[in-house]
């Protein structure tokens, strides 16, 4: 075992900025209001299903198509970039449809464990061990679990304005990431 707390606090930073829940507390409260009842427990299981079996699954998908994971890294470092670019100006580059009910497939994917979360795992992979990963996603998964469970009181409290602070001070650290992921991974397709 190869337990590194640096490695796990790391990539605990980096998946919380991508998947960015507290930054999805208004669309936490939205699918509350048109359905009523949120299924925390559900939704955060499934999100750490899906992100566990893409961590081991992944590459082997990645090579079943001839793609190597340095090269999804760098593609990867892009899209990170392009969130965090996002979460720093407030703009909206990618806009998906909202969802109609406020089951599993909202919130566990795509919300959750969405294609910036997937790209990130395999991202993190290509530096760090299986096993400081797997407890990132825990703890993540975890937070998830907590917000949703309480995202009525946490919306009361910070208000949109803190809400919007947290969630740029998350895209610059998600931007000095890109930019790393990108430098330490980029050498390795030459």
């Amino acid at each position: 075992m190869n337990f590194s707390l640096k490695e796990i606090a790391t990539a605990t930073m980096v998946l919380f900025a991508v998947i960015d829940i507290i930054g999805s507390i208004p669309i936490i409260i939205g699918l509350r209001e048109k359905v009523g009842h949120i299924q925390s427990e559900k939704a955060s299981v499934v999100a750490g299903i899906i992100m566990i079996a893409f961590l081991f699954v992944g590459e082997t998908i990645l090579s079943l198509i001839g793609i190597d994971v340095y090269s999804f890294a760098v593609a990867g470092a892009f899209v990170l970039f392009f969130l965090a670019i996002e979460m720093v100006l407030g703009i909206t580059l990618y806009k998906d449809d909202a969802p109609e009910t406020a089951s599993v497939v909202p919130l566990a994917f795509p919300l959750v464990a969405g294609a910036g979360t997937m790209t990130s795992i395999l991202s993190l992979r290509a530096e760090y061990y299986v096993e400081n990963i797997i407890v990132a996603i825990m703890v993540n998964i975890l937070f998830v679990y907590i917000v949703l469970k309480s995202s009525k009181k946490i919306e009361r409290k910070l208000g949109k304005s803190g809400l919007g602070v947290i969630r740029k001070i998350f895209g610059v650290i998600l931007l000095a990431i890109a930019v790393k992921l990108f430098a330490s991974n980029a050498r390795n397709l030459f």
